[in-house]
Order: structure tokens, then C-alpha cells, then sequence
């Protein structure tokens, strides 16, 4: 069976999203990752009616008081509410995940696709530029360029998303080199289309699924790094309610005020595996052989 006629040629997204979605509810992890993340995403976007008090606003008569008496997530050392916070902190984690997507996702699919259609010496150089922010933890490039950049939300992400960008290459490259010597990609030169032309139009829409589950499951890491960089104060900047900011802020009262981390600490728990649940469901959503099933 030629590349061009097997099933594995037809691009993941071509399926109708309302199959993809089913299949996804069908699968109770999947599930459980798809309502944790539509609850934070409804969650950011009705924060101001979901918010019992002003998440800014101090009352240090109030100060390390424990769940109940009208704050639901008690209050940190400086009397405001976990649970107000933690909403409006939503906000702050889905513009994270947006703005790296949008800047990771495009140039790991353009520099894979491009270096493995392509080969040779641009091949050769990307890929070694690769391997350079791939031969460090991302956390520890991420301290780096912050450092560098000088601590604030907007450098930390501009530094996590310089970290994220190598493993998408990478698949990319790989998925572009089993399409290029495909019967369709012949048919194409021969026709006379030119790289740029054959590498948007045929190899990037093969590549999107597997970039699209990969994207999916890095998140988990994006939200850990830029925990790690608010925690360590190289992130998000006080007073914004930034869970890792939130917990490295409470760790000096946890022994006896619990919930001033306990409560930031489940929410990035929840959120970095209901995006790996996700990713997982995604895949076997657009693997071929479930295709075929359905």
C-alpha cells in the first residue's frame, strides 16, 4: 500500500471534531481531563462573579484564618482570600498556556517540517540548535533567559516558550521525513510546486495531529515551569495571584496554616494532569487504527 493511499496519510483533523469529541468522553480519564480543563476555563472567565472577595485587597484583621467563616480556602498572611485568588490566578495559568502555544506550536512545526523536507545542511544546523536547548532541563534554560530578562510574568513566558519549542521540532522533523518521499509529494514536484508550497500545503496538515497531542501533553510542563519560576519570584510578580507565587508566598507558614499551599498546590496538580489525560485521549482519538474502529 502506497504512503499516499494508507490510512495514516489522512490528516487527524479532517475527522469531524464531534467524533473526536465522543471518543474522548467515551474514555473516563479523558473525560475527567476534558471537565478539570472547562472548569478552568469557565472559571477565568467568570472569575469576577466566582470570586467571594476582591483577591487584591488586604485585611490584616483577617490574617491566616482556616477554611470557613466566609472565606471557602481561608486567607493568607496578609488576610486575603485563597479561594478569590485562586479564581482570578485561572486567568493568569490559561494566558500562560495560550501565549505559549500560539509562539511554540507554529515554530516547532515550521522548523521540523522545514528541516525534514528539506534535509541536508539546513537539517544538519536546525537540528543542532535543537539538540543545544534540548541538552538542558527546560526549567534550568527558563531560569536562564528570566535572568536575563529580569523577573516578570511577560519574560517567563517569553522564556518558557524559548524551552518548548525543541521536541516539537523534533517531531515535526520526524513526521515530515516519512511524508516527503510519498507518492503525492513526486506527484506535487512533478507538477511543478515549490518547497514552501509543498511543505504548507502537504507535509504541515500530516504533521498537525501529532504536534496537536504533543502541544497538548507539554502544557503540564509549561504550567510546572511557570510555577517553578513563580515560586523561585523570577515569575508572576506580587501581588498577582499566581499559584507558584501563591505557594512560595505561604511555604513560611505551612507547618501551621496548611491550606495556605495546600489549596494553590491541588490546583496545578489538577491542572497538569487533566492535560496529560487530554493528550492521551487525543491520541488514541487520531490514531489510525481507532479511526478505522469508529
Amino acid at each position: 500500500m502506497t504512503a499516499d493511499t494508507h490510512p495514516r496519510s489522512m490528516p487527524g483533523w479532517l475527522i469531524a471534531p464531534k467524533n473526536i469529541l465522543v471518543f474522548l468522553l467515551r474514555s473516563p480519564t479523558s473525560a475527567f481531563g476534558l471537565a478539570v480543563l472547562a472548569l478552568l476555563i469557565l472559571t477565568a472567565i467568570f472569575a469576577p462573579l466566582l470570586a467571594t472577595h476582591d483577591p487584591y485587597v488586604q485585611a490584616l484583621g483577617n490574617v491566616l484564618k482556616p477554611p470557613g467563616d466566609g472565606h471557602l480556602f481561608g486567607t493568607d498572611e496578609l488576610g486575603r482570600d485563597i479561594f478569590s485568588r485562586l479564581v482570578y490566578g485561572a486567568r493568569i495559568t490559561l494566558t500562560i498556556i495560550f501565549l505559549v502555544s500560539i509562539v511554540v506550536g507554529p515554530i516547532g512545526l515550521v522548523i521540523g517540517t522545514s528541516a525534514g523536507y528539506l534535509g541536508g545542511k539546513f537539517d544538519t544546523v536546525m537540528m543542532r540548535i535543537t539538540d543545544i536547548f534540548l541538552s538542558f532541563p527546560s526549567l534550568i534554560l527558563s531560569l536562564a533567559f528570566v535572568a536575563a530578562l529580569g523577573p516578570s510574568l511577560n519574560n517567563a513566558i517569553i522564556a518558557i516558550a524559548l524551552t518548548s519549542w525543541p521536541p516539537i521540532a523534533r517531531l515535526a522533523r520526524a513526521e515530515a521525513m516519512t511524508f516527503r518521499n510519498a507518492d503525492y509529494i513526486a506527484a506535487a514536484r512533478l507538477q511543478g510546486a515549490s518547497a514552501t508550497r509543498i511543505i504548507v500545503k502537504s507535509i504541515m496538515p500530516m504533521c498537525l495531529p501529532s504536534v496537536l497531542i504533543r502541544l497538548t501533553l507539554n502544557m503540564a510542563t509549561v504550567i510546572l515551569t511557570a510555577a517553578g519560576l513563580g515560586f523561585l519570584g523570577l515569575g508572576a510578580q506580587p501581588p498577582m495571584p499566581e499559584w507558584g507565587a501563591m505557594i512560595a508566598t505561604g511555604r513560611r507558614y505551612m507547618l501551621d496554616s496548611w491550606w495556605l499551599v495546600t489549596f494553590p498546590g491541588v490546583s496545578i496538580l489538577s491542572v497538569s494532569l487533566a492535560f496529560n489525560l487530554l493528550g492521551d485521549g487525543l491520541r488514541d482519538a487520531l490514531d489510525p487504527k481507532q479511526m478505522n474502529r469508529r
